[in-house]
């Protein structure tokens, strides 16, 4: 899987294609009065090549369009992302939950990782095919902890939406004490006006084949996103049938889930019951 292009690249690229297309141009027409290749300015387009100050002036010159958010737009898009000074270069899905408005997500047989303790995400990491030096964990630890932090902010808030398998309640990662920690974090975490959460009881339910996530962003224009992983990598699907169909999943699985007190009242009990 190739390595995706960073969200505000996407983002503009997106931007300046429909101002080309709005303009009239076919691709090979706006390249010529461009001076680039057809295929260059369509990594423009697409956020695999970074578009500079003075080339978004250019094409708003060629395409007769002036908009000063775009030149803005492209000084963001070339600064480095917060997590890169963490040791991480490439972090697709970090990268676009940065930007999301929204996220609903089914964990399947883990717990949420926005909802993880630091006890918790220790032991899952420390159990991660991906070896980590020492340092590594810290940085890794500390960017899940920094991106939970937007559950509570009040300047960029992100609302969240959990569906948890009751299995992954009663799995025992790190150890009862850190369990045990979890768990109250969780209902702690549920009462947040940010935080949904239900549990899926022990039974047949509509999303055995694993689980996933859907991002909405504060741009309309932009299109949500649908999130899976896999053993040995992710997927972000873009194609609107394929997220429709997870988003009515998602619903379902609502349906199929104790209501949001419920889910906590089952939480209690089997924290009582370790």
């Amino acid at each position: 899987m190739g390595k995706r292009a960073p969200f505000l690249r996407r983002r503009l690229g997106r931007r300046l294609r429909e101002i080309r297309e709005g303009a009239n141009f076919t691709l090979a027409e706006a390249a010529k009065r461009l001076d680039k290749t057809r295929s260059a300015l369509q990594r423009i387009e697409t956020g695999a090549t970074r578009a500079d100050v003075h080339f978004i002036r250019s094409a708003m010159d060629v395409y007769d369009h002036y908009d000063a958010t775009l030149v803005e737009e492209a000084r963001e898009a070339a600064k480095p992302p917060w997590f890169r000074s963490y040791g991480i270069e490439d972090a697709g899905y970090v990268d676009v939950e940065t930007y999301a408005a929204s996220v609903k997500e089914f964990s399947g047989l883990m717990l949420p990782g926005l909802l993880h303790t630091e006890a918790y995400i220790h032991a899952l990491f420390g159990h991660s095919r991906r070896r980590r030096t020492p340092d590594q964990l810290r940085n890794d630890i500390e960017v899940r902890l920094i991106r939970k932090e937007r559950l509570t902010s009040t300047q960029d808030p992100l609302e969240l939406s959990v569906i948890i398998d009751e299995s992954a309640l009663r799995r025992e990662v790190g150890g009862p004490d850190v369990m045990q920690t979890q768990l109250r974090q969780l209902i702690e975490m549920a009462e947040l006006p940010s935080v949904s959460l239900q549990v899926l009881p022990l039974k047949m339910h509509s999303a055995l084949d694993g689980g996933f996530t859907l991002l909405s962003f504060h741009d309309r224009d932009e299109p949500d996103l649908l999130y899976v992983e896999y053993a040995t990598g992710s997927l972000h699907i873009e194609e609107e049938g394929e997220v429709r169909a997870c988003r009515l999943k998602f619903d379902r699985l609502g349906v199929e889930a104790l209501s949001p007190d419920d889910s906590i009242a089952l939480i209690k009990r089997i924290s009582q019951e370790r």
